[in-house]
């Protein structure tokens, strides 16, 4: 039985750049939509020919927790660690509310996550192997910002759920989020093509901008036996962004 780390999202942004930090210690499950883009990312992680992918849309919630255990079963894999970096942002004000939207939106960023994570916690499907679980939520959570009432709603919902399991599933699994400042990724590249974006943005970072890795480093270190004992947490990975509420 080989034991791996689950990463979703992992195509691009934020997904990619954990997996490229994780592949040299570990054995990773990378999940995305993308089946190209995420065999990439595969290929690109240190010795690649020992990590599996696993293609699925994370908005099409029916089957997800199935298909996990039937890869499990097939691989002889069990779930040590779980990332969930899998997330749509976007832009929609409430005068303009679309269900279709909202949906989608907390499909992947919340409800796809609880589908996962409960084949995780079965004892048949997984053995018991499950030891932390980290999310990627968002600053957003935490600030107002017009047009962020979805995508903002979503993480504040991942920040609640977090702290529920984490006292649900103690002693045996941590939960943990980080919360990401603003970040250049492939999610908000015409965001960041826009100059007085980024000096606005930066602007209100102390620290600066930051980059993918820095909330990779915030992975490794929450899904390792070094936060053996943090859980429950909101670790925020911003520059000082929240320091300036």
């Amino acid at each position: 039985m080989e034991t791996y780390t689950l990463i979703t999202g992992a195509a691009s942004g934020f997904g990619r750049a954990i997996a490229l930090k994780l592949a040299p210690a570990r054995k990773l499950i990378l999940a995305d939509m993308n089946a190209e883009k995420l065999e990439a990312t595969r290929l690109a992680c240190d010795t690649p020919e020992k990590h599996l992918t696993w293609v699925r849309d994370l908005s099409q919630l029916p089957g997800i927790g199935d298909d996990l255990a039937a890869l499990l079963g097939a691989k002889s894999a069990t779930v040590e660690h779980f990332v969930h970096s899998a997330g749509l942002f976007g832009f929609q004000t409430i005068r303009a509310h679309e269900m279709t939207y909202v949906n989608r939106v907390f499909n992947v960023n919340v409800f796809a996550a609880m589908e996962i994570i409960r084949p995780l916690t079965r004892k048949p499907v997984n053995k018991g192997a499950l030891r932390s679980i980290t999310f990627l939520s968002s600053i957003n959570s935490k600030l107002g910002a017009k047009g962020h009432y979805v995508y903002a709603g979503s993480k504040a919902a991942v920040n609640a759920l977090m702290l529920s399991l984490a006292v649900e599933l103690a002693p045996t699994v941590r939960v943990n989020a980080v919360l990401p400042g603003t970040v250049g990724t492939g999610m908000n590249t015409e965001l960041f093509a826009d100059p007085n974006f980024v000096a606005s943005t930066e602007a209100t970072h102390p620290l600066g901008l930051g980059k993918p890795e820095d909330i990779a480093d915030a992975v490794e270190f929450l899904s390792s036996d070094k936060a053996r004992w943090i859980t429950g947490q909101e670790l925020a990975v911003d520059g000082g962004r929240l320091a300036r509420k």
